[in-house]
């Protein structure tokens, strides 16, 4: 449920006698963070009065069993409803504003005699187009239960993937969901982040309105980002070769780095860092190089066939963060300029050192970018001729499509046209022999 720049739960469970804390979470922006926040019920009457508001009031009847923190460099603030009554129960509004009718987000309260604690929402910062990890809880690790992710919405959480297979639409190729670790703790990776991921997610096992071993998490996207903008899409051929550089932060320490082929919500590890290759790989693909220093490592596909086509994950693992980034390999049966939207790219006609570092008159480079800790850029796809390091090049068939297909188009418009001159060109000579003729009659 995001109103704006502002989001938080749509529901509230709490008991009798105990408490409840709603977080609310806004975009980090000069007004947002200074401007007043208020917690508010609504009457019958529709009027929403206000409950505690960062200008010190608190109402009479919540004296004492209520409080607001508002922490504006993270972007929420958060209320605590302690001595919880049964006629607490009801429709409450979270804000920001000079009055109770601005930026807001409306949520049920239900007080119980008796409700299991919920536990806090956790807070997780993603950058627009980098990558997150969503840590889920501990399940049964003997258990044949799906997985899933959904996301809080209008119409309550809407199913985004499981391990049964379903990814919803606007995640296809980003999201993975791991397998369980010894303790039945999974995580959930997002990348290639969007604005509009923004929002409350609940991760868990078994049936989707179950509330067992499942937590929420409020995923923050920052609006502005560092990382640039690139293609998401790389095009190789039967037979031929292709590279994948991806970069990682060089000041961390990574654990593991890998090539993972995801398809359905999985991503299953093709090659890594520690010499491990997938059976079905073995002699077709490796990483070529790794330069720690510079936070990159290079991992070479040969003897490309049409079954590899499909979405391939970078990843570099610290810990229980996994930094990753995504491309859509797309194979040709035979070599050709490439004029789809989707897998080309106009590019500058300089092709730097860096990108040219891993090349053969084969391939095609592909670059990912990480930055610092907790996002990674998306992968770039080159698509440029081979170089040597420091040299110039400028592609005219991938810069200049128009080039090698102008004439044609042209030839539907001029040849008419030509046609046209030469009958008013032979009309009036006509015309002017006629009369040349009957001057001379004269």
């Amino acid at each position: 449920p995001v109103s704006s720049t502002l989001y938080g739960s749509r529901f509230l469970v709490g008991e009798v006698g105990g408490s409840v804390t709603h977080q609310c979470f806004y975009s980090i922006t000069p007004a947002n963070k200074h401007d007043r926040k208020y917690w508010c019920k609504i009457a019958r009457s529709g009027v929403c009065y206000t409950v505690i508001s960062t200008t010190g009031y608190t109402s009479k009847d919540h004296a004492g069993r209520v409080s607001l923190e508002d922490i504006p460099q993270d972007g929420t603030f958060a209320v605590t409803m302690t001595e919880l009554k049964k006629n607490d129960t009801g429709t409450y509004r979270c804000g920001i504003g000079t009055t109770n009718r601005d930026l807001y987000v409306s949520l049920n309260l239900t007080v119980l005699a008796d409700a299991s604690d919920l536990g806090p929402t956790e807070l997780v910062h993603g950058e627009l187009r980098g990558s997150v990890t969503i840590l889920c809880p501990p399940g049964d690790t003997h258990s044949v239960e799906k997985r899933f992710c959904c996301k809080l919405g209008r119409n309550g959480c809407a199913l985004i993937a499981d391990t049964d297979g379903y990814v919803g639409k606007s995640y296809q190729g980003r999201i993975f969901i791991t397998p369980q670790e010894s303790s039945g703790a999974f995580k959930i990776l997002i990348n290639d982040l969007k604005k509009e991921d923004s929002g409350l997610y609940r991760c868990g096992t078994g049936r989707l309105s179950s509330r067992d071993s499942q937590r929420m998490v409020a995923l923050q996207v920052t609006a502005a980002s560092t990382l640039p903008k690139r293609p998401k899409f790389l095009s190789g051929t039967v037979g031929g070769s292709l590279s994948f550089k991806c970069h990682h932060d060089p000041k961390g320490s990574y654990e593991k780095r890998y090539l993972c082929r995801w398809k359905a919500a999985r991503c299953s590890p093709l090659v890594d860092a520690d010499g491990f290759v997938h059976e079905s790989y073995k002699g077709r693909i490796q990483i070529a190089s790794s330069d720690q220093e510079n936070g990159t490592y290079t991992v070479v596909m040969r003897h490309l066939r049409e079954e590899d086509a499909g979405w391939y994950w970078c990843g570099a693992k610290n810990g229980h963060t996994e930094h990753t980034s995504s491309v859509k390999l797309r194979i040709q049966k035979e070599a050709c300029s490439s004029q789809d939207p989707e897998t080309s790219t106009l590019v500058k006609p300089t092709l730097s050192s860096s990108l040219a570092a891993y090349s053969t008159p084969a391939q095609r480079s592909i670059t990912g970018l990480t930055y610092t800790a907790g996002t990674v850029t998306e992968s770039t796809s080159t698509l440029l001729p081979a170089a040597t390091p420091g040299t110039s090049v400028t592609p005219p068939g991938e810069i200049y499509h128009e080039s090698s297909s102008g004439e044609p188009r042209l030839l539907p418009v001029v040849l008419p046209a030509l046609i046209l001159l030469i009958f008013i060109t032979i009309t009036i000579l006509a015309l002017t022999k006629i009369k040349l003729q009957k001057e001379t009659g004269k």
